[in-house]
């Protein structure tokens, strides 16, 4: 995708601070960032939801979230990160190149957690979306 501003960036049209790179994966600083270190790591190849990757690239790109995790944690002495993915309009996401955000975390900073992201209570009992779940393979 030509007009992907990620895809601009593997291809290096666009600048970007690169933390990390391998083969298959790019890590580098999100532009607007909520957190000093606010690393964005994403596939080099374009795809836009987490379910368009192969297996194998989904690996790849776990790799990559893991050794980012770990250098963000040590430089920025953080005891914790917050790690996530918009997969999808409808979840946030802004930019339709899959990309999963990496947060250094620090007692009392302010930032919720995964569970302050959405406030609907389901309405169907536990068992009834299990089942849904199940039947949807």
């Amino acid at each position: 995708m030509t007009d992907c501003i990620f895809c601009q960036i593997v291809r290096g049209e666009r600048s970007a601070y690169k933390v990390y790179e391998d083969a298959e994966t790019l890590a580098f600083l999100d532009l607007f960032p909520l957190v000093e270190g606010h690393t964005l790591v994403i596939p080099k190849a374009h795809y836009i939801r987490l379910q368009d990757l192969n297996p194998d690239l989904t690996a790849r790109v776990a790799q990559a979230v893991r050794a980012v995790t770990e250098k963000l944690e040590k430089a920025f002495s953080a005891p914790a990160t917050t790690i996530g993915i918009n997969n999808g309009p409808a979840a946030g996401q802004v930019v339709p190149h899959l990309h999963v955000h990496i947060l250094p975390r620090y007692e009392n900073d302010g930032g919720g957690t995964v569970h302050s992201i959405v406030r609907t209570s389901p309405k169907r009992s536990l068992e009834e979306i299990c089942n849904l779940i199940a039947k949807s393979r």
